[in-house]
């Protein structure tokens, strides 16, 4: 293989999962050189993740599904190439890193591979090292990865897959379960490995502000999974930002607040792709453009729903939750943020009764969550969990919208008419008879919050709603969460996304170490900070015209 040659050459590749009647991706043709950092975006279901499974011949070697067409690594066949010998020529990086990591220290698990890879001795130890200090862990090299943070795990992640040597680094969605501190830590690292001319990477990611730090192309693949566009960034985002929206397709977070602003009336130009470019852009944007007055209509009522008092939870030893007190107002959007291991979730899940909390601490709807039937709780409380996987209980996806309303003894007309409307609504139509784990992450989602709907529960608890939706879908998705907002329903969410608390919510709650850090209205915690990081880009917007941002929630 000459050096010249692309180290990913896909020819008309077509993949159709096992049961499933479409191809996606399909068509596909590409070639990927050394140097190239590429960004691969689509609409949820558009085949990315498949496409990657391909790269690393998972798919057809441990995934059942039929290939037509080629994919080659290095010059190698990934069909007539054992999987063990193509890792090491490409190696995957995982959205969740706690799903690779297998060994009880950091050393041990970037050594795992080259072991079972049968490498002497001293060149295990020797690469590991080097990976080791390349991703900044070298002095941990002892401890158990669990003590990592989410960031440092996927920084472990990466790091066992560069100690193979491999020349093709292929990373789906690496930061999707971190906070701004965690992505920080995982694209400090990949930075260092994009300047590495002899690598090519592949990168899937809805975190686009990051990425194009360090990207130098993108592919689009468009809702049949065929290739859109292919270019720089510049020429991809910003010189198609209208079809890539119409696809559902994340832009960078100043682009789509441009886009926002640009609807109220604010001249943005050219449309920015980084916080710089847009503080550049609104320089001598008009400043004195009306506010839109708060709506008193519209204000949620001061009984609180969800009360909270005194609750403490404890695992495994460790105190998760240190004496909370919380009131959630009715008719609000609260917003529960913080870093990873601020004990979010188990804040949610004691709120829902998902996990039991002690007795008499708290009350939703003047319901104990601790002592209620499951038939009492789905009346009251939907919970979607962070894992959409979690809550999948039926052999279809009709059957497991259906169980919510067979536990009301709802009658088969009433099932059906209803699962049918949210069948719709989350466009899922077609999956009606697919067993729930072979949808697409995207769809995954949308299935796991249509369970918790369909009962129409006075409370709605999402942990990560948007968590690996496409744009048209969390943007759908937001729009219906403040829809059942205007309709009475009480909505929690906890999330990363402080673009979503600061357009979507009405009220946020901020923990730190198991212990609430502020509380109140989001104009007034965004205000005083509370230890919070804002994007970039929504700092980059001038105080004068951040209203027009938050106009949803008013």
């Amino acid at each position: 293989m000459s050096s010249s040659a692309p180290l990913i050459r896909v020819r008309d590749l077509s993949l159709t999962h096992a049961g499933s009647g479409n191809p996606s991706p399909r068509g596909i043709s590409v070639e990927i050189a050394a140097g190239e950092v590429v960004l691969l975006l689509g609409p949820s279901g558009s085949g990315k993740s498949t496409l990657t499974l391909a790269l690393n011949g998972l798919i057809p070697h441990a995934v059942p599904a039929t290939v037509d067409g080629s994919v080659g690594i290095t010059g190698l066949d990934t069909a007539d190439t054992p999987v063990a010998r193509l890792s090491t020529e490409v190696s995957m990086v995982f959205q969740d890193p706690d799903a690779q990591l297998v060994t009880g220290t950091v050393l041990d698990e970037v050594a795992f591979a080259l072991e079972n890879l049968r490498m002497p001795v001293a060149e295990v130890l020797a690469r590991s090292e080097a990976a080791l200090r390349r991703m900044g862990l070298w002095e941990r090299r002892d401890e158990n990865p669990d003590r990592l943070s989410g960031g440092g795990r996927q920084r472990l992640a990466i790091a066992a897959a560069l100690a193979t040597g491999s020349r093709v680094l292929v990373l789906d969605e690496p930061t999707a379960n971190l906070d701004p501190d965690g992505i920080d830590d995982v694209y400090d690292a990949l930075g260092d490995v994009a300047t590495d001319a002899a690598r090519a990477i592949v990168l899937v990611e809805h975190a686009l502000d990051p990425a194009l730090a360090i990207a130098t192309r993108v592919l689009v693949l468009d809702r049949a999974g065929r290739l859109a566009f292919d270019g720089t960034p510049e020429e991809v985002l910003r010189g198609h930002a209208d079809e890539l929206t119409a696809l559902g397709v994340w832009l960078p977070t100043a682009a789509l607040l441009a886009r926002r602003l640009r609807e109220r009336g604010v001249p943005v130009e050219p449309l920015p792709l980084t916080a710089g470019e847009l503080q550049v852009a609104l320089a001598d944007a008009v400043t004195d453009v009306p506010t839109p007055a708060p709506d008193a209509a519209a204000e949620p009522a001061s009984e609180p729903i969800v009360r909270v008092r005194g609750l403490t939870v404890a695992r495994r030893k460790t105190t998760i939750l240190h004496d909370i007190d919380l009131d959630i107002p009715a008719g609000s959007i609260t917003a529960v943020v913080g870093a990873n291991g601020a004990g979010k979730t188990t804040l949610v899940q004691a709120i829902a009764g998902v996990v039991p909390p002690p007795r008499g601490h708290v009350q939703v709807a003047g319901l104990d969550p601790a002592t209620a039937s499951p038939r009492e709780l789905t009346a009251r409380i939907g919970f979607v969990f962070q894992n959409p996987e979690h809550q999948f209980i039926a052999p279809t996806v009709f059957e497991d919208l259906a169980h919510g309303l067979r536990l009301r003894h709802s009658p088969a007309d009433e099932i059906d008419e209803k699962v049918g409307a949210m069948l719709g609504r989350f466009g899922l139509e077609h999956k009606a008879a697919v067993h729930p784990f072979l949808l697409s992450g995207g769809e995954k989602r949308r299935l796991s919050v249509g369970t918790a709907l369909i009962t129409r529960p006075e409370v709605l608890v999402l942990d990560e709603p948007t968590f690996g939706q496409d744009h048209a879908r969390a943007t759908e998705l937001l729009d219906l969460v403040q829809q059942l907002r205007a309709e009475g329903t009480t909505i929690v969410l906890v999330t990363h996304d402080m673009r979503i608390v600061a357009e979507h919510a009405s009220h946020v709650v901020v923990l730190t170490g198991g212990r609430i850090r502020a509380a109140g209205r989001t104009a007034d915690v965004l205000r005083e900070g509370a230890g919070l990081r804002l994007p970039d880009a929504l700092r980059a917007v001038p105080p004068a015209l951040r209203p027009l941002l938050q106009e949803r929630v008013r």
